[in-house]
């Protein structure tokens, strides 16, 4: 292969994900089986994302001097590591299997009976990967592109490519050989219902064999130099709500990844079938990613201790996961845009209920994970979605989900929960969500935000102590010492020239609202709230 292989094949993975996150929401809404959490586009996103990131660092290198082996070995690892849930598990053993084909034979160059035996390998490893295989799924949809392609190649004129072959050549031949498997996948599919009671009684076909007809579609769109090879859409909207679809047993879809040496995957599955169900384990005995439903994660984890290190650990609320589907789902005519905000206190996150806006729970560091703020993203009722951190150190990590959402997602870099809730006042679901972004912004920018909080150390210019007040305008130290002083003199900076004066009251905030009220400017109206935020007395926000 040749230094353009490499660039090739780079090309082939981003269209196949860039069509994966495109219908990532479409698939999601398909999830009836074996839960109906409503995750699966996540969970086949995150694998090829990862498999596309380790393409990212290898890009640009001399392949002769990776070597092919190298490289379908590093993605074979970054597909099982960036592995999540029953979806993502068994289409990292899709990508191993087919890796490990591919490597098996160096120097022969991609042709049809190499994407043969690379199928057939593949398949062989998905169906490995389950204890309890179901027909109607993924599996049944990569076993008949791995028996499509082998009739197919029997009837060929052309199965082998030599090296003198040009890359149009290879591109072309390698397109007609997966465009057949393409049909016959796209044909499984539309048998899972009649191999499935769960997707007949649910109305639907399975998500991840749809997903899997996704990416081989962009795949074959890549080496056809198209945009996009036309694949019907699955209609979500027909879904039934079946309630003995969902997970009643286990609440928690946990999934790690288990690093050490002389690893055994089959070694594990009985100590993590008596915590759960929908148990897999797969790798090698360098690496395992390990998926269980299960009510405890941190027994599931412990099973591995002085085996190796956990890393990657994700514990998802299936409850919740179902809830926000169902919601989904509900007939009713989805926003054009939603509004998502990160908050924590129980009246922070009623005042932005309040003006329909959808709160992930910041926690008391008001600090989210990229993943918990993509899976809100994601969950949004919204055609496209406006995202606020509301804190600095959330900025770019919601900037990152919103690269990674399945939607049209705007991040408003508000710095403070005050901030973000007035802002949103230049909020319309009927907008889009740049046309939203841009009035939200300017509503941002007449505002003056600051707050009062219990100082958690003593400073070292000693103008106060653990425990007395601290004032803010903005990240500006302003006053300091007795509550009711710091507030006055911090409201007074605040209010000055301002018409309206909102103050959100903290968990344990020493003054009570008509204390408050007493410290108010003349000529400023004070709005007054409970918020219940740890951390910060008040919240001020001026405008």
């Amino acid at each position: 292969m040749a230094d353009e292989s490499l660039i090739r094949f780079r090309r082939v993975v981003g269209a196949a994900l860039s069509e994966l996150e495109s219908r990532r929401g479409e698939v999601n809404d398909l999830n009836v089986f074996p839960v109906a959490d409503g995750d699966t586009g996540d969970n086949m996103t995150m694998t090829m994302r990862a498999v596309m990131d380790e393409l990212n660092v290898l890009n640009g290198q001399p392949l002769d001097a990776v070597g092919r082996e190298e490289v379908v070995s590093a993605v074979a690892k970054a597909a099982l590591l960036g592995a999540r849930g029953n979806s993502g598990v068994i289409l990292s053993q899709i990508v191993r299997g087919a890796a490990e084909e591919l490597a098996s034979r160096p120097g022969e160059l991609v042709d049809p009976v190499l994407i043969a035996a690379a199928f057939a390998r593949a398949a062989d490893a998905a169906y490995a990967s389950v204890r309890d295989p179901a027909e109607g799924t993924m599996l049944s949809a990569v076993r008949a592109m791995a028996h499509r392609v082998a009739h197919d190649i029997a009837h060929m004129d052309r199965r082998r490519l030599g090296p003198d072959a040009t890359p149009e050549e290879q591109d072309a031949l390698i397109a007609d050989v997966l465009e057949g498997a393409l049909a016959a996948a796209q044909e499984a599919v539309e048998r899972g219902p009649e191999q499935l009671a769960a997707l007949k009684e649910a109305g639907v076909v399975d998500a991840g064999a749809y997903g899997l007809t996704v990416i081989v579609a962009g795949v074959v769109a890549a080496l056809r130099g198209r945009e996009q090879i036309e694949l019907a859409h699955q209609d979500a909207a027909r879904v039934v709500h079946a309630t003995q679809h969902e997970s009643s047993t286990y609440r928690y879809c946990t999934n790690f990844a288990v690093t050490g040496a002389d690893l055994e995957p089959r070694a594990f599955l009985a100590a993590l079938e008596a915590l759960g169900d929908s148990v897999l384990v797969v790798g090698d005995r360098v690496a395992l990613r390990v998926h269980v439903h299960t009510d405890d994660p941190d027994a599931a984890v412990a099973v591995f201790d002085g085996h190796g290190e956990v890393s990657r650990l994700e514990a998802s609320d299936m409850r919740e996961q179902v809830a926000d589907r169902n919601a989904r789902l509900a007939e009713r005519p989805a926003a054009a845009c939603a509004a998502v905000a990160v908050a924590t206190g129980d009246g922070v996150a009623a005042l932005y209920e309040e003006l329909g806006v959808e709160v992930l729970d910041g926690g008391p560091t008001l600090n989210p994970s990229t993943a918990e703020l993509l899976a809100a993203v994601e969950a949004a009722a919204g055609a496209e979605v406006l995202l606020l951190p509301n804190s600095p150190n959330v900025i770019m990590a919601a900037e990152e989900a919103a690269k990674l959402a399945g939607r049209t997602v705007r991040v408003v870099a508000t710095r403070s929960p005050q901030e973000g809730l007035a802002a949103l006042l230049a909020f319309d679901p009927a907008r889009d969500a740049t046309a939203n972004a841009a009035a939200v912004e300017q509503a941002r920018g007449a505002l003056r935000v600051g707050g009062v909080a219990e100082a958690a150390r003593d400073d070292p210019d000693g103008r106060f102590v653990v425990g007395d007040a601290v004032g803010y305008d903005g990240e500006e130290l302003v006053a300091w010492g007795d509550p009711a002083a710091t507030l006055a003199a911090t409201v007074a900076r605040l209010g000055e020239g301002a018409e309206l004066l909102t103050c959100i009251a903290g968990a344990g905030a020493p003054l009570d609202g008509d204390a408050v009220a007493a410290v108010a400017p003349d000529g400023v109206e004070l709005e007054y709230h409970h918020g219940g935020q740890p951390a910060w007395w008040w919240l001020l926000c001026a405008e």
